[in-house]
């Protein structure tokens, strides 16, 4: 697929950014994805669900003020941003510096639409395409002439990997944008996991995607630390989201989740 082709993704079918959007209690999705998140909520339980979701958008804000505020990073790429929904990547790197840039991206052309409309402004962009093709963002003009790919800028890979199959070469990805970032640059993901995590709960969050347009696959504290392969990882490395440079509002936590920041 060339960056000049539409994605397909029918309505019908119950979407990622979506059921993510309904966990977080947006107002961004549909019955279809509803439905999704009720068969996680009858085997996991709602609470738990919803409580990883909120975890890791807090660890995606997190990360994003240690980005802006302590590492000087004005440029962010936001793979498989989903729903706009409150405290978005663009509203925190402004704090810190109102002409930071940033680009979100999806394979739900949906986040495309709404997103335009929410955050039309001559610092953000949205882009529909996807991340398992890294040349249709990479190579995309929205892309390449809105971020400046010779200074240090941060991919965020939140809570997207799990939705990679190993066919789908997922270290290959991430090898594919950090070999595009200049020295200096960072790498955030989230991801969720394995460990910790009982046989009917994998259960449970496979059931729940496997309608969806993408599959589900759960991996291993090690298999995520491999994705962070070619980096250096900051303190305090992979860990629970809700450990990594915890606030006032460390909540909720889940066993559900690994993430961390990385150098390049």
């Amino acid at each position: 697929m060339t960056p000049e082709e539409p994605l397909n993704i029918p309505l019908g079918v119950p979407t990622a950014a979506r059921m993510y959007d309904e966990a977080l209690g947006g107002k961004d999705h549909f019955e279809v994805d509803r439905a999704a998140n009720a068969k996680l909520y009858d085997v996991i339980g709602e609470n738990r669900v919803r409580s990883t979701a909120l975890e890791n958008r807090r660890f995606l804000g997190r990360a994003v003020q240690y980005l802006s505020r302590e590492c000087g990073i004005r440029q962010f790429l936001d793979v498989g941003s989903g729903l706009p929904t409150a405290r978005n990547t663009h509203q925190i790197a402004k704090e810190a510096d109102p002409a930071s840039r940033v680009v979100y991206v999806d394979i739900d052309p949906i986040v495309a639409v709404h997103g335009r409309a929410l955050l039309a402004d001559d610092t953000t962009r949205i882009v529909t395409a996807d991340m398992r093709q890294p040349k249709t963002i990479l190579d995309n003009p929205e892309v390449t002439d809105f971020l400046v790919f010779d200074e240090p800028l941060a991919v965020l890979f939140v809570a997207v990997f799990h939705f990679v199959t190993p066919a789908e070469d997922p270290q290959g990805i991430v090898a594919a944008f950090r070999e595009r970032q200049a020295p200096g640059s960072y790498v955030a993901i989230s991801h969720l996991t394995t460990d910790g995590m009982s046989e009917e709960e994998q259960q449970g969050w496979h059931a729940g995607f496997a309608g969806a347009t993408v599959p589900l696959v759960l991996r291993s504290e090690p298999e995520i630390r491999g994705l962070f392969d070619g980096y250096r990882l900051v303190e305090p490395g992979v860990v629970r989201p809700c450990d990594w440079r915890p606030d006032e509002q460390d909540w909720p936590r889940t066993t559900s989740l690994f993430g961390g920041v990385a150098r390049l």
